[in-house]
């Protein structure tokens, strides 16, 4: 038994904090099906949105990668989704921040950058190019409107809720992700981290940030074919993330401060 499902089991509310319209159940699908079973779960994702064309390359790519005509369309079919796939196995509230994705965010320029932009988006964008800037892992300055807002929505989460926070280790570097976690960081709320698949497939986590917040392993969720079959539900983003169907079941691994430990010292079991 870990503690998130002991946790779970006591009927304390759940809280799972998503960066993406998938990340959440990729995560730790397994564990919101069988805590959806027992307490309250609410999924809250952050960046629910796109912005308008034109779009960066990097854009461009992503919306050839998943079939999509447009953002606004495919962001659409996203949300859709991501509220049908949750309700389906019992998560009380589903939650949209309605922020808008870091390969679509924009900062303000003004001039002859202004009118170059319209031709080389990537001018105008605060993380142009995927591999450069969206998984450096690193928030740039002028992203810090995105931050506020992003603090702003999970302390309201925070703020009326009595519930555990489930949020992004940030594996593989997203700046969604590491945003998200931040936004958890600053929330005041009980947190546990969850390792961010499937990233955690082929990067480490951030050591660094793992000892300086001071976490150990909270236990690990074994995943069935539930999980699988929940992923299969966001039919716009399963078919690129996992060609042929074939979708590994890795353990959910969790962390935990050390204060939030059993009192033997332990994190118990994996489950």
């Amino acid at each position: 038994m870990n503690l998130l499902t002991e946790r779970a089991r006591q009927g304390s509310p759940l809280i799972v904090l998503s960066p993406h319209l998938d990340d959440a159940v990729l995560s730790c699908g397994e564990l919101i099906i069988r805590a959806a079973e027992r307490t309250e779960v609410t999924v809250a994702t952050l960046f629910t949105e796109a912005g308008p064309p034109p779009y960066t390359l990097s854009a461009r790519s992503y919306l050839r990668q998943v079939g999509a005509p447009d953002a606004e369309t495919l962001y659409r079919q996203r949300r859709s989704e991501d509220g049908a796939a949750l309700e389906s196995v019992g998560v009380a509230s589903v939650l949209h921040a309605g922020l808008v994705e870091a390969l679509y965010r924009r900062r303000a320029v003004t001039g002859v950058r202004r009118r170059w932009a319209r031709l080389l988006p990537e001018l105008d964008h605060v993380y142009p190019v995927y591999r450069l800037q969206v998984e450096s892992g690193h928030l740039a300055p002028s992203d810090s409107r995105t931050l506020r807002d992003a603090c702003r929505f999970v302390q309201g989460l925070a703020d009326h809720r009595s519930a555990l926070v489930l949020a992004p280790l940030g594996v593989g570097g997203h700046v969604d992700h590491v945003l998200a976690r931040t936004a958890a960081e600053h929330s005041g709320a009980p947190i546990v981290y969850y390792s961010d698949f499937p990233y955690n497939l082929r990067q480490q986590a951030d050591r660094s940030f793992i000892a300086r917040s001071g976490l150990i392993e909270a236990g690990a969720t074994q995943p069935t074919e539930a999980k699988a079959a929940l992923i299969r539900a966001y039919r716009t983003q399963a078919r690129a993330l996992f060609p042929g169907d074939r979708i590994p079941l890795a353990p959910e691994v969790f962390f935990c401060p050390a204060s939030m430990a059993t009192p033997s010292g332990g994190t118990g079991d994996s489950d």
